[in-house]
Parts: structure tokens; C-alpha cells; sequence
């Protein structure tokens, strides 16, 4: 029953693609057909169905695809190749900044190291010259020490023979019971 209604609907298909009065002729020799694609009296014009759709693929993408396709490719391509020399650029750029940065590094350590050493120099000459003087201070208080020194030992010296001598009239007036006179003590000791 399936094979009597499937070769129903071809006979009625092919009936349909045939003029009207050919359908009766149809229904005759709808075993003897072949498939219509495979008709050799269609050849014509599937060729020139296919030559036509064939031309006009090949213009559509000749003319309006492919070069829509190839600006996009080329664009993208000159993209990529910017941002490569823009990378490769920045890449140089940020190697620059290191080695100038390195170099600006090591200067401004020199400069600390030349600023520290003029420093220290700057205090081991305000100290040399500070503890000159003091030296130079102590020296005068001890020249002015030594001179009252000597002047203290030379009043001391000069008053030493009246002390020795009221010290000897004293201890012989305390022996004898007399006192001496001051003169005869006096050249007594020398």
C-alpha cells in the first residue's frame, strides 16, 4: 500500500512539472521515466541553471565577499604588525627607563657616598678645629694656672721665712720661755 501511494504522489508530481494535457500521457508511461534530474531532456537547462547560479556565486564573491573578507585580513594583519612594533617600542622604551634608572640609581649613591664623605670630612675638621680650640684654651688656663701657681708658691715662698721664723720664735719661746727678736730668728735660718 506504502509503494502504491509513494509511486501515486511521483506520477502526480511529475504530472504537475508536465503541461496539462500531457497528464494522461504521464500516468502511461510514469514507469518507463527516469528520476527528472537524470533526464537527459533536462540537461539544458539544469547546465544552464547551474552556470547561472555559478556566475553569480562567483561574482557575489569575487566582487563583494572576498574583498570584504581580504580588507578585514588585511587590516587585522596590519593591526597585529602595529601593536607588534608598538609592543616591540615600548619594550625598547621600558629597557630605557631601566638602564636610566639604574643609572640614576648609582649616581645618586655616588652623590650620597660623595655627600657623606664631604659630611664626615666637615665634621672631622669642625671637631679638629674645635678640639684645637680647646687645646689652645687649656694651654692658656693652664699657663694661667701655672702663673698663679707660681705666684701663690712665690708669695708662699716669700712669706715662708716670716712664717718659719714666727714658727721657730714661737717653738723657741716655747722651749725657753723667752722670746727672741724676729731679726735674730730671721738670721739665724740663713
Amino acid at each position: 500500500m506504502f509503494n502504491a501511494m509513494t509511486q501515486l504522489g511521483f506520477q502526480f508530481a511529475s504530472a504537475a512539472a508536465q503541461a496539462p494535457g500531457d497528464i494522461l500521457h504521464a500516468e502511461h508511461h510514469s514507469e518507463s521515466e527516469a528520476f527528472p534530474p537524470f533526464d537527459p531532456t533536462y540537461f539544458a537547462t539544469q547546465i544552464f541553471w547551474l552556470l547561472l547560479s555559478f556566475a553569480l556565486l562567483y561574482f557575489l564573491l569575487s566582487r563583494i565577499f572576498l574583498p570584504r573578507i581580504g580588507e578585514t585580513i588585511e587590516e587585522r594583519s596590519s593591526r597585529i604588525a602595529d601593536d607588534l612594533d608598538t609592543a616591540s617600542r615600548m619594550q625598547a622604551e621600558a629597557e630605557q627607563a631601566e638602564r636610566n634608572y639604574e643609572r640614576a640609581l648609582s649616581d645618586a649613591r655616588a652623590k650620597a657616598h660623595n655627600v657623606a664623605e664631604a659630611t664626615r670630612q666637615s665634621v672631622d675638621a669642625e671637631i679638629q678645629a674645635e678640639l684645637d680650640a680647646a687645646d689652645k684654651e687649656a694651654e692658656k688656663q693652664a699657663e694661667s694656672a701655672e702663673k698663679h701657681i707660681r705666684d701663690v708658691r712665690n708669695k708662699a715662698l716669700s712669706n715662708i721665712e716670716s712664717v718659719a721664723a714666727e714658727a721657730a720664735q714661737a717653738t723657741v719661746e716655747a722651749l725657753t720661755g723667752k722670746k727672741p727678736s724676729l731679726a735674730s730668728v730671721k738670721s739665724a735660718l740663713n
